[in-house]
């Protein structure tokens, strides 16, 4: 048996920010990241998510992902794998992002 392949196309960066996340079929699910790249992220959700569902999730990244300044964006994803609910009831899902959008600053 030969172990899996690495498939992300870039650097995996450990942060846990707060995260809205819309499927076509539910409410509004909120969650928080527990790693995130340009390509994928892993994210505990307080809902379930079925494994193919298609995502749209907002986040606001921090200094440290941008170039200095906090940035809402917009993402759009494919799930690719869910695990089961974890000690907190959340469950664990990896989505790979297709796109991810800045949005314009809110005023305020």
């Amino acid at each position: 048996m030969t172990a899996k392949s690495e498939r992300r196309l870039g650097p995996r960066l450990r942060v846990r920010l707060p995260v809205s996340i819309e499927t076509r079929k539910r409410q509004p699910i909120t969650g928080y990241t527990r790693d995130l790249s340009a390509s994928g992220i892993f994210l505990y959700a307080d809902t379930q998510i079925i494994e193919g569902s298609e995502l749209e999730m907002v986040l606001l990244l921090p200094e440290a992902l941008t170039n200095g300044e906090k940035q809402w964006v917009c993402c759009q994803a494919s799930v690719i794998r869910v695990e089961p609910g974890g000690a907190d009831g959340r469950f664990g899902v990896a989505a790979s992002i297709r796109n991810m959008v800045a949005m314009p600053q809110a005023s305020g």
